[in-house]
């Protein structure tokens, strides 16, 4: 029986002591289940008689005995009893708490997926950057943790867009052009360009495909340096995040945001809704009436857009195409922008509590023998991606970035990242996936069909065997949770856990028979756990998009 399962027991419990009278009060409450602290409270409690004794008139725990002594009658139902101001201890039978490993089984790559975000059309915007130069540090962070809360709100049912806004206007492009040009030229980078040994490789790579470059007449020039940089600056930003795992749906160009009228439209859609005002020649957004400390200038008195034209003109483009929900995932340097995004939903007469929403990550140090990693070799100033890739590999920057939340620092020990012990978190959670598949190799050695034999839920009765279980049966509330809460480090953090509930389980309990020992129906029990186990660990890994090893 899982939680969800015993919720609508409960319900049910409850619709059935409110048909009859025995019980008044509101119809359809929510049913919190939880896990109590002591294992001798039982497997599952409920606070359900305190949220419903406001309306029903009655002590809490009053409600709490009639829940409990109907919840006793019902089978897969050991004993429910009273405890504390009204709380209900439910222990369920062995049989009723196993089955959850046959629930799994049968699921496969569907356990943990649900339908709570139907309906609903996120569209994820993380790592806005520009083509200047390669992905760094800070964009790594997102890179893995926009892309795992894209994977948990899809496993919640949530229809999901993720996006890459490429800043690919404005000055800073004409200054990658122009260091280009120069090196490419053999000339010295302008001061105030980009003086990576990547820019080299650039201008190298432009003269050996484009030599006819080099003739382009001088007032063109810059402009054909900065497309072919950007092209293939942009190409290496693409390719090393899909080295990464990381996937987007859409590459959405701030330049194409003002080719496409996109900007003109939004304009229209603010002064529609009366929240545009001219003052000294320049063209302004009233966010002050929603929580921004000021209000934002669209354009200015010269005639020139703002960077906050562009970005007013990206959430009502995003809102066009359908989406309900526009997350943004910005830096630790963009605390700014959460009221004043919110003020943009508002004065385009959207919900700023619903249809937008801003996460702020924090930064990211790089440690090895206790000192910080500060240099990047191709970037000069910037640790990048791929200086996280290679020195840790894809799987453990993953899932080392993700398992924190985002608003605090993160500080990275590569020395631990790329030790294979137990102190190493992605390991030691691979670890336990690849013993279940060895464990599982090793039956079919045997010649043990567990699979094709009949399981007996019962059989699993050992306190390790229950704590196991237990976990397994959590994992759709933790991607529930990951998701409603856009926390997508609870997954890696539960994967922890189960792990250790599972070594903890084959430690006390012998799952394979020894010698010349007979088949038994307990061993099979034990098999269907185990399947359960690495099941739910390669699904949770997945939702991180961190692999999930047979062997190690």
């Amino acid at each position: 029986m899982t939680p969800e399962h015993l919720a609508d027991v409960i319900r049910g419990v409850v619709a059935g002591l409110q048909d009859e009278g025995t019980l008044s009060g509101h119809s359809g409450v929510e049913v919190v289940i939880e896990r109590p602290k002591s294992r001798d409270h039982g497997d599952y409690a409920t606070p359900i008689a305190l949220t419903l004794a406001a309306s029903a008139g009655r002590p809490p725990r009053d409600i709490a005995a009639l829940i409990a002594s109907r919840l006793a009658e019902i089978d897969g139902i050991a004993a429910a009893d009273v405890a504390g101001p009204g709380f209900v201890n439910i222990r369920l039978a062995a049989d009723a708490q196993g089955s959850i490993a046959g629930v799994i089984v049968a699921a496969g790559a569907e356990y943990g997926r649900m339908e709570l975000l139907s309906g609903r059309r996120i569209n994820v915007e993380f790592i806005s950057a520009n083509p200047t130069g390669p992905l760094h540090l800070g964009h790594t962070r997102w890179a893995a943790v926009g892309d795992a809360l894209a994977r948990v709100l899809t496993a919640a049912g949530a229809s999901v867009n993720t996006e890459f806004y490429i800043n690919d206007r404005g000055v800073q492009m004409d200054r990658f052009a122009a260091s280009v040009m120069a090196v490419a030229r053999g000339q010295k980078v302008p001061e105030d360009g980009y003086h990576g040994a990547y820019i080299v490789d650039l201008a190298a790579r432009i003269v050996a495909e484009q030599p006819e470059i080099l003739e382009v007449p001088e007032a063109e020039r810059l402009g054909a340096f900065r497309e072919a940089a950007y092209a293939l600056q942009l190409a290496q930003q693409q390719q090393v995040l899909e080295l990464f795992q990381t996937h987007f749906d859409v590459w959405y160009s701030e330049r194409s945001l003002h080719e496409s009228g996109a900007v003109e439209r939004g304009m229209t859609r603010l002064r529609e809704q009366g929240h545009v005002f001219e003052l000294d020649g320049a063209v302004w957004l009233r966010t002050s009436d929603f929580g921004d400390d000021k209000d934002r200038v669209l354009i200015k008195a010269d005639g020139e857009l703002t960077y906050f034209a562009s970005d007013t003109a990206y959430y009502v483009d995003k809102r066009d195409r359908g989406f309900d929900t526009a997350i943004y995932l910005l830096g630790a340097d963009h605390h700014g922008y959460v009221n004043r995004l919110r003020a943009v939903a508002a004065c385009a007469g959207d919900d700023m509590d619903v249809n937008v929403e801003v996460l702020i990550g924090q930064m990211v140090k790089m440690l090895r023998d206790g000192e910080e990693v500060k240099l990047s070799k191709r970037a000069g100033t910037i640790v990048t991606l791929e200086d996280l890739v290679d020195e840790v590999g894809v799987d453990a920057a993953r899932y080392s970035l993700i398992r924190y939340p985002v608003e605090s620092p993160l500080v990275l020990d590569l020395d631990l990242l790329v030790k294979r012990t137990n102190d190493n978190p992605v390991f030691y959670v691979q670890y336990a996936h690849a013993r279940i598949a060895s464990v599982l190799r090793n039956a079919d050695a045997l010649g043990i069909d567990w699979l094709g034999t009949e399981y007996d839920p019962g059989l699993l009765q050992h306190e390790r065997e229950g704590e196991l279980l237990r976990a397994l049966a959590a994992f759709p509330a933790v991607v529930a949770a990951a998701a409603e809460l856009r926390e997508p480090h609870r997954v890696p953090r539960y994967l922890e856990s189960l792990a250790t509930a599972y070594h903890r389980f084959y430690d006390a309990c012998r799952v394979l028979p020894r010698g010349d020992e007979e088949v038994t129906s307990q061993h099979i029990a034990r098999l269907w756990l185990c399947a359960a186990s690495r099941q739910v660990l390669a699904n949770g890994l997945a939702l991180c998009g961190v692999t999930a090893p047979e062997r190690m």
